[in-house]
């Protein structure tokens, strides 16, 4: 469940900041302070605690300066969480070049999605219907699209197919991340939990009642020794919907000469 919204702050405060287009600190400002250290600041701060623990006051805090120091630079949360966004969108790779035509150009883009949000898992809790329109994000869409041009879709199901591939990615990845939080939290291994809960699982669980339940169960167990593996499931769900894509392009005119593009 989201905690918190994009695109709540002044929108011209936010673009102002997210393109850098005027650096407000004043004279009155702080010489070791900027945008950049105040926004890698607050990322660090959702990184260790959560987005519940980001406050100006604890970005402050980290930066070992007063509160009110940073409004000089940023008007306030609402502004600064659309330059979190945009920031830690940079990061994911964008090589020119990725084998595997169409398919491995978009599968390269969703795999790097996945990584970005177990880096920053406060991702998950963040509704993005109103996207920070800074310079990270617009070219991320960019190389997202050139993904998968000329492979015979309309302009509208270039954006579709963007768009099912993030979502994708964005539902898959949070029991990954919910798996690191609770072996973080309790101090147990996914691996470990299984194995003390197997045994009395196997004795609850009654075969005549519930067939397809015991005998799928117990294979999955078996071989994930754990209730379940997010990085498979991943992976099986992205080449499923790499399949249907396929589907879609695969009778169009053109189709054969954009499989390799």
């Amino acid at each position: 469940m989201a905690t918190e919204y994009s695109g709540t702050g002044d929108p011209a405060r936010s673009l102002a900041l997210l393109w850098r287009t005027r650096e407000r600190a004043s004279r009155k400002g702080r010489p070791d302070l900027s945008v950049d250290r105040i926004v890698r600041a607050a990322i660090e701060v959702a990184d260790a605690d959560g987005l519940a623990a980001l406050s100006m006051r604890r970005v402050a805090e980290r930066l070992g300066v007063g509160t009110m120091s940073l409004y000089t630079y940023v008007p306030g949360k609402g502004e600064l969480l659309d330059v979190m966004l945009d920031t830690v969108y940079g990061e994911t790779a964008r090589p020119d070049h990725v084998p595997g035509g169409w398919r491995g150009r978009l599968a390269q883009i969703a795999r790097e999605t996945w990584n970005l949000y177990l880096r920053h898992p406060w991702l998950l809790q963040v509704a993005t219907t109103r996207p920070p329109l800074g310079p990270n994000l617009i070219a991320r869409y960019e190389y997202e699209l050139r993904a998968v041009d000329g492979i015979g879709l309309t302009d509208l199901e270039m954006d579709a197919v963007v768009t099912l591939v993030s979502g994708f990615v964005h539902g898959a990845v949070r029991s990954a991340v919910e798996a690191a939080q609770a072996a973080a939290h309790t101090g147990m291994t996914e691996q470990q939990w299984w194995q003390a809960h197997a045994p009395y699982l196997e004795k609850a669980l009654d075969a005549r009642r519930f067939p397809l339940a015991a005998r799928v169960g117990t294979a999955a167990g078996q071989e994930y020794q754990a209730a379940s593996d997010p990085a498979r499931a991943f992976e099986f769900g992205l080449a499923r919907i790499l399949d249907g894509i396929e589907v879609l392009i695969r009778d169009r005119p053109g189709a054969a000469a954009a499989d390799h593009r």
